[in-house]
């Protein structure tokens, strides 16, 4: 596995749109933001913000923080950026909770709904985990949540509808899976690392949890800024190629020491 250095990943990020002048639309961001701050429990991803963010600027000079979107209210339309020095900086915050799951020999859980762009980022993460000693969470069998099945795929849960794993942002399949355990007298996972409801979900049941956002996903940005995440990894997460978080993957593993 070829290791980037952090300036040719950051050059990489770039030619690739996972961070730069990524392809979500500002329009695109502003609506999310604007739906989050009226309250629309979709765009919440599981948590529990409360009246904590109701102003829409608020959320924006979040974004523009912790992201790198264009921080002037009045760009409305057109190109939006995702900073590839901000991806970064919280793939090194991401790498050392692995160290330190790896030396505590934690209970890990991988879960994606973006299994077309992410799934083998948290596959290859897994594997790195499991060859240090960490147990990969197994999760129950039969857990059924949005009208599909809920299983794990080389490691990784996901949500499956018609023999398709599916997109989806609902915290509900990570609900199913903290629910079973619980059900079956297992413990809870000492980790997560996700995106989307999935990642949500499990840092508002008191788990320490990790996920990938996208630009216009500023919830889990929100949970980090507040302490309900530990880290959120801003990134394109469905770039045309899967193959090109490969070199993201590779940089994540090694400042974690797990290659």
């Amino acid at each position: 596995m070829s290791i980037p250095s952090r300036a040719a990943l950051v050059e990489h990020l770039v030619r690739t749109r996972i961070a730069g002048n990524v392809a979500t639309p500002r329009d695109n961001n502003l609506s999310h933001y604007r739906k989050l701050a009226n309250g629309d429990r979709h765009y919440w991803l599981g948590l529990e913000l409360g009246d904590r963010w109701r102003d829409e600027q608020d959320v924006l000079a979040v974004m523009a923080e912790r992201c790198g979107v264009i921080d002037d209210p009045e760009h409305r339309a057109g190109q939006d950026t995702i900073d590839p020095e901000l991806t970064v900086d919280a793939l090194e915050r991401m790498a050392a909770r692995l160290r330190k799951a790896a030396a505590g020999r934690e209970r890990v859980l991988f879960a994606t709904g973006h299994p077309g762009g992410l799934l083998d980022v948290h596959r290859q993460t897994a594997d790195a985990l499991r060859a240090a000693g960490c147990e990969i969470v197994r999760i129950p069998g039969g857990l059924v949540a949005d009208e599909g099945m809920v299983f794990q795929f080389a490691d990784v849960a996901v949500l499956e509808r018609g023999a398709t794993l599916w997109h989806t942002h609902s915290p509900e399949p990570m609900r199913a899976i903290l629910d079973g355990l619980e059900r079956d007298g297992r413990p809870q996972p000492d980790l997560v690392v996700a995106d989307h409801g999935w990642a949500g979900c499990a840092g508002q049941r008191g788990l320490d949890s990790m996920g990938y956002a996208d630009c216009n996903d500023p919830a889990l940005f929100l949970a980090e800024a507040e302490g309900t995440l530990q880290v959120t990894v801003p990134l394109d997460d469905h770039v045309t190629d899967p193959r090109f978080y490969d070199p993201m993957t590779a940089y994540l593993l090694n400042e974690a020491d797990l290659i």
